[in-house]
């Protein structure tokens, strides 16, 4: 029974020894405990802090990432803008060289065509010159009389000329 019901005695010697005890552990264990728990505090809110730096540097970089996404949308648009300009450019030189090639070329058609015009008509004119010498000559060779033998003679002459 003097378990469940103390004597007086080890009341007070168990009193002492738990003041002892409170008093080592105050003295050795409390203080490095708190102060281990306090760095521990100390070290979490450093981290959380440290994340909430973290999240606004990312938040910061994510507007950056922005506005560099952004102006490289504006140079593409501008390379493409100034890429379609020198196409347009481009097209419209090549149409003039194209047109002024082509005018070139009708010039020098229409000059070949005037002189083959020419040289044509010339040599015409040659041979209506030598038909006419030649019918001329006919003509004075034979003395006619009449005229009706001066027509039969033009017109077998000019037979003549169609044949050739």
């Amino acid at each position: 029974m003097e378990l469940i019901t103390p004597s007086l005695g080890t009341i007070f010697w168990m009193t002492i020894t738990f003041f002892i005890v409170l008093f080592i552990l105050r003295k050795y264990a409390w203080r490095p405990i708190l102060s281990f728990l306090k760095e521990r505090e100390n070290s979490i809110q450093e981290a959380l802090l440290s994340a909430d730096h973290a999240k606004q540097e990312m938040a910061q970089l994510k507007v950056d990432n922005e506005k560099i996404i952004a102006e490289a949308r504006l140079e593409r648009d501008k390379i493409i803008i100034e890429a379609k300009e020198l196409k347009d450019t481009i097209i419209k030189e090549a149409r003039q060289q194209a047109a002024e090639e082509a005018r070139k070329l009708i010039d020098s058609a229409k000059q070949t065509i005037r002189n083959e015009k020419e040289q044509a008509v010339n040599e015409v004119k040659d041979q209506i010159a030598d038909l006419s010498v030649h019918i001329a000559g006919k003509i004075l060779q034979q003395q006619l009389s009449e005229t009706a033998e001066q027509k039969d003679l033009i017109e077998k002459s000019i037979r003549e000329i169609k044949l050739n």
